[in-house]
């Protein structure tokens, strides 16, 4: 993978980590009800997830590259367009209301990995958002083992950080999402819907 168009991943992935999705308000209700120290399986296990769709989207792109060579110009533009779709639903989406727990089960560390790995893996629509958001930066003359290991290790490295600051600072963040939380899926929509017009684009 090119530098630049690692660059350009880098800064997409960030701004896609700190979108609302379920493992970050995973992470957050953890952060609050154990500590962010404990927080830190549920945020492996989420990264462990992402990285399995990671790789499975691949095999998929990886496939449909053998079929067709000019297959993945068409996944670029069809995928653009998805995600162009995604920022017009978050864009409508209502803000995130978090109800606070005063008490919790006490949980092992082993629950907390597998529901961080469930709530990756659960969502049929989270694959289906890797298979339109990984083809924006393949390059089909590179080796696609490569782009896989440095696409997956660069995003579970930033989805990490991101959970882990949103465990650590849980109960600060929680009153300003309920207070912010319709202006924030606004700017994370806008964000979503300019990546998926322009990244087709790039090269």
């Amino acid at each position: 993978m090119a530098l630049h168009t690692w660059l350009i991943y880098l800064l997409a992935v960030t701004g896609l980590s700190l979108t609302p999705g379920p493992n970050s308000l995973l992470a957050l209700t953890h952060g609050a009800l154990y500590g962010h120290r404990r927080s830190l399986f549920t945020i492996a296990g989420g990264s462990a997830g992402f990285v399995l769709l990671i790789a499975l989207s691949m095999l998929g792109i990886g496939a449909l590259l053998q079929a067709s060579a000019g297959a993945l110009v068409v996944l670029k533009f069809a995928g653009g367009a998805y995600l162009v779709w995604l920022g017009v639903q978050l864009w409508r989406a209502p803000a995130i209301t978090l109800s606070p727990a005063t008490t919790a089960a006490l949980r092992n560390n082993r629950t907390l990995f597998r529901q961080g790995l469930l709530a990756a893996i659960s969502n049929p629509k989270v694959l289906l958002f890797y298979g339109a958001f990984l083809p924006q930066f393949i390059d089909a003359h590179r080796s696609l083992l490569q782009q896989f290991v440095v696409m997956a290790a660069s995003f579970a490295v930033v989805e990490f950080a991101v959970e882990y600051l949103l465990a650590r600072l849980a109960h600060r963040i929680r009153p300003w999402l309920e207070r912010s939380g319709r202006r924030f899926n606004k700017a994370c929509g806008g964000l979503f819907a300019l990546m998926g017009a322009a990244l087709p684009l790039t090269r």
